[in-house]
């Protein structure tokens, strides 16, 4: 059966941290590749904190929508002391190509991650998810690749948008993609990127009441939230973000599964998760307190902690242990 627990609090660090492409974080720079995809050429980066083997499991991440690398790159450092991490920008976002000959949805989305899963080789894989990469990542595990050996959701989209508390801010996002779609381009693609919508959802989204936190999830909504390479691309996307969900795959999925809920997530109660983990053949539920659709901002490090743990359930490292010995922090 579906176990669920409350997380407890833990300290926060005094500064968040984050990685950019000409930054390292821990020393390191993630290493850029790119693969084809449907028609398109697909950017992903690898953070890695040690010497790799062969036969060691990979956590390959999939953001949300609207954002790209990115928005993972905290949990990703967390992971990568002991884990290679695997993060791609789904097509038409970041730096990665739009597609060509297919709608921009889950489907086609599942498709391109299980592409990239089967370049990573027979190395056990960790899929980790977040919002609507959730939906995506559910979506591949269902289709039971092979080396897929665990499936990680973070702010599991659990009930589809205009059926959850943000009905009435989704239903109002609707009409402003719609709108941004019928006007004439320049017009259009200038209010898809406006700095003062993308400044509205990030303030919307946060819960965290520390001033400098709240600074980086700006700093960060404003520097990738227009990052993606048509308004086709986003509304194409959004459609499917507001009508799918993770419930879609669940039954399907034969790996173990953690979610990493959050107690104050307007996009996904704490009910409609527990009736989501109810859904899988094999689920876990941990509930974060006092954080909302934002974990991988405001507790990254506590999310990569409850991956890192899982992934060792698991018992994918060598010998019952990891390369390393050094966990990732259980803090933000």
């Amino acid at each position: 059966m579906p176990r669920s627990r409350r997380i407890p609090q833990t300290p926060a660090p005094s500064r968040p941290t984050t990685v950019f492409e000409k930054t390292p974080v821990g020393g390191l720079f993630p290493h850029e590749a790119e693969f084809a995809s449907n028609g398109a050429r697909v950017r992903y980066w690898t953070y890695t904190g040690r010497d790799s083997r062969d036969e060691d499991a990979v956590m390959l991440l999939v953001h949300g929508f609207r954002g790209d690398h990115h928005g993972l790159a905290l949990i990703a450092e967390a992971l990568a002391s002991r884990w290679d991490v695997v993060v791609p920008d789904l097509p038409g976002f970041g730096k990665s190509e739009p597609l060509t000959t297919r709608e921009h949805d889950v489907a086609a989305y599942a498709d391109v991650v299980s592409d990239l899963v089967q370049l990573i080789g027979s190395r056990p894989v960790v899929l980790v998810g977040h919002s609507f990469g959730s939906v995506v990542a559910a979506a591949v595990a269902a289709q039971r690749p092979a080396p897929v050996a665990g499936l990680a959701l973070i702010n599991p989209i659990c009930e589809p948008a205009l059926e959850s508390s943000a009905r009435i801010p989704s239903l109002a996002a609707a009409a402003f993609y719609r709108v941004c779609a019928a006007l004439p381009g320049r017009w259009g693609n200038a209010l898809v990127r406006s700095s003062v919508v993308t400044r509205i959802s990030s303030l919307l989204m946060m819960k965290t009441k520390d001033p400098e936190l709240r600074r980086f999830i700006n700093g960060q909504h404003d520097a990738y939230f227009g990052s993606f390479a048509s308004r086709t691309v986003v509304l194409e996307a959004y459609r499917a973000s507001i009508r799918d969900t993770v419930r879609d795959s669940a039954p399907r999925v034969a790996v173990p599964t953690l979610l990493v809920a959050a107690e104050k997530d307007d996009l996904g109660s704490i009910p409609g998760q527990e009736s989501l983990a109810q859904t899988f053949p094999n689920a876990r539920l941990e509930v974060i307190p006092d954080v909302g659709h934002l974990i991988h901002y405001e507790t990254p490090r506590r999310a990569a902690a409850m991956i890192d743990g899982f992934a060792d359930e698991l018992e994918l490292a060598q010998n019952g242990s990891s390369p390393t010995t050094r966990r990732p922090e259980a803090a933000r």
